[in-house]
Parts: C-alpha cells; structure tokens; sequence
C-alpha cells in the first residue's frame, strides 16, 4: 500500500466564502475537528490543535491562507521543531460547484518524515480513520451552519 498522502472530497450546500471560513477559523474548527483551536489565519502564523481536554496537543504553522480558495497548514512535525520541513501538510482547496463548494482535502508528507514502514502505516492508517471521520462531520457541520435562521 501506498503511504504518501490522504485524499478526500465532498460536497456542500454553501458558498466557498461560507466554507472557508468552516476550515480556516478556530471558532469553527472546534465545532467539527479539534476540541480547542487556536491559529490565526494568515501565513506563518503559529498555533495549536488539542483534543481530549487537552491530552494531545499538536503545534500547527499556516501556510497559504487565499480566501475563498485555499487554507494550508504543517502539523505533527517529526523534530518538534515548528521550522522543520519534516511535517505534514494539510490542505483544503474550495472550488465553487453549482450552489455549493467542492471541498478537496488533502494530507501529504508522510513518507517525508523518515519513519520506519511500521510507524509510517500506523500514522497513516491513524489519519486515514480521523479524516473518514470529520470529513463528514465537516460536511454535516457546514449544512447545519447554513440551515440555522
């Protein structure tokens, strides 16, 4: 099997601008990803993601920010080090599709990180199971945003 990179898409009933800001504000993200966020939205921009009240803590770093478009950002950096190219990449490209927003997540630089096979399927497997996930959640999270008076 091949490690190097998650794919997925889905569509919504809502505007790229609407969709954008879902991804790309710690307000939101914490509605349907992360129990805590926080990041501002703006390249080379450091924050963090946290789960479980607060039992993992991943440090993130925005790369591209391009409303309504694209939304970027390097987590679970292989050295700890916020600089470190030795990261993953994630990234949501938003493409107006009818009414709605086509939104294509992606996840990248696995093989980067320089793990061994078995570290490197665990993670990958780990993330494939998160993003299945909150992908929908994303999607379920967007139609309840829209639909509310």
């Amino acid at each position: 099997m091949e490690y190097g990179s998650i794919e997925r898409e889905i569509h919504v009933d809502a505007p790229p601008e609407v969709v954008f800001e879902v991804v790309s504000t710690p307000e939101h993200i914490s509605q349907w990803w992360a129990d805590e966020a926080e990041f501002e939205a703006a390249p080379g921009a450091v924050g963090e993601l946290a789960w479980g009240d607060r039992a993992h803590v991943a440090p993130m770093v925005v790369v591209d920010a391009e409303p309504p478009r694209r939304f970027s950002f390097r987590w679970c950096h292989a050295d700890g080090r916020l600089d470190s190219a030795d990261s993953l990449l994630v990234t949501f490209e938003l493409t107006p599709a009818g009414a709605g927003t086509r939104i294509r997540l992606t996840e990248t630089g696995f093989r980067e990180m320089g793990w061994e096979a078995a570290k490197l399927k665990e993670v990958h497997d780990d993330h494939v199971s998160g993003w299945d996930t909150f992908v929908p959640r994303l999607g379920e999270y967007v139609a309840r945003l829209v639909a509310a008076p």
